[in-house]
């Protein structure tokens, strides 16, 4: 049995990689040379990424892509994306192709509400509670001033603190309900700082308060967080063309398109297991541009998933009609996101992805990334409805297929021609590939 190591984290990166070595590795110097192989060569970067987290021992990377030709609210944008999945890049430039030349993505910001929550315990009377609540409100508001006093600056601050009585739920339990506008940041740090000196404020004042029993002034609180969950920091993205636009070939009708991809978006409306699918090829378009631009795209995924949520049944986040003769393709979601603060500031690439972006205000990126899903969703829907998902994901997997095999420059050339006119399944290209090493 492997015995547990004490202070690791105050070791050296290289005694952590000599213990992990020695430990978990049977000491094999190929593992610690790929460790090490993906060091920067350029000392202060790699010490830049080795203080991103904890414990860092290397670099994992992601391939950085482009997809050009969105056009976005008539600007023409190039969207720099960051995933490992084949296709997505490709098939979301593909969308932006299509589109642009009918009119293009429009996406606009509803709403930019984020959300803070202190959550505590109080076992006496509701209306007490109410009526300190009103009397400490401002005070917590005061408090908090030194914190808010930049942000305010900038347009944004606290918009409201509201007292939600949660005893339906859970005895005894009640929490601040709290609302921001954080401008250009995510603002977790804010939101966060302001949540726990509202509580400090809360739980002290209570203890003051004369009409309160000795028991009553017993807050406790039990922690106080800001919620990934934004239903009110909303943004619309839509297409739209006449339908008779929509065929770009004989083998199908504008009319015949839009009639089965419609039913396609309605299976996906009242299927869960269909709109988990569907909803994750939403998200290859919005991950994407959320990890290049130095955004958290858990707390994008956990917000946007709930909001599939919201009437109590999973549901598709895109939507699909047809009105007089108009094709109409949108989607509505939830995302907080920042340009500045946190990664923005100090990851090279993330800085270069901004400047890619034309350095966009948080509203602006919030229609980037809305459109970015969009258009992977347009893409993923229109080849299961046509050419089936397979045909184009599997061509574009055939690189790394043929990585797996070691395939020599001259192979993969003479493969890749091949399979534009065969199928590609693994055991083809395996096949061919023993083919042309025999010749």
């Amino acid at each position: 049995m492997i015995p547990p190591i004490s202070g690791f984290s105050k070791l050296t990166k290289k005694e952590k990689i000599d213990w992990l070595a020695e430990t978990y590795l049977k000491d094999q110097p190929e593992d610690v040379r790929i460790l090490r192989q993906y060091w920067n060569e350029d000392s202060h970067l790699q010490q830049l990424h080795d203080e991103f987290t904890e414990n860092t021992l290397s670099n994992f990377y992601l391939p950085f892509g482009l997809a050009p030709n969105f056009l976005i609210n008539d600007e023409l944008l190039a969207l720099p994306m960051a995933i490992e999945e084949s296709s997505v890049i490709a098939a979301a430039s593909k969308a932006a192709k299509f589109w642009r030349t009918r009119g293009g993505f429009k996406a606009e910001v509803i709403d930019t509400q984020k959300i803070g929550q202190v959550h505590f315990t109080y076992p006496g009377d509701s209306g007490k509670l109410t009526n300190f609540f009103e009397y400490v409100k401002p005070k917590m508001i005061e408090a908090v001033k030194p914190i808010t006093k930049n942000m305010e600056k900038r347009g944004g601050g606290i918009l409201n603190i509201e007292l939600k009585d949660k005893t339906e739920s859970l005895n005894n339990y009640f929490q601040l309900h709290c609302t921001f506008d954080t401008q250009d940041s995510m603002g977790a740090n804010f939101i966060n700082s302001c949540l726990e000196k509202f509580a400090d404020v809360f739980q002290d004042e209570a203890k003051e308060f004369e009409a309160f029993s000795n028991e009553e002034k017993q807050i406790e609180i039990i922690m106080s967080i800001l919620s990934n969950y934004v239903p009110h920091c909303l943004v619309r993205a839509e297409v739209s063309c006449p339908v008779e636009e929509l065929s770009e070939d004989d083998q199908m009708s504008g009319q015949e398109f839009a009639e089965k991809f419609l039913q396609a978006i309605k299976i996906a409306e009242v299927e869960p297991y269909r709109a988990v699918t569907h909803n994750k090829g939403i998200m290859n378009g919005i991950d994407a541009v959320v990890l290049a631009t130095g955004n958290d795209f858990r707390a994008v995924e956990a917000g946007i998933h709930a909001y599939a949520s919201k009437s109590g049944n999973y549901t598709s986040l895109s939507h699909a009609k047809v009105e007089d003769g108009l094709f109409i393709f949108s989607m509505e979601i939830p995302l907080a996101l920042g340009t500045v603060g946190g990664l923005t500031s100090l990851h090279p690439l993330v800085k270069l992805a901004l400047d890619i972006l034309q350095q966009p205000s948080a509203k602006k990126l919030m229609k980037i990334v809305a459109v970015a899903g969009l258009a992977q969703n347009f893409a993923a829907v229109r080849s299961l409805t046509t050419t089936g998902i397979q045909q184009g994901h599997m061509k574009m997997h055939l690189m790394n297929i043929l990585n797996q095999q070691n395939a020599t420059r001259e192979e993969k050339l003479t493969l890749t021609d091949y399979f534009k006119h065969h199928t590609v399944t693994h055991s083809s290209v395996i096949e061919q590939l023993e083919k042309l090493r025999l010749q």
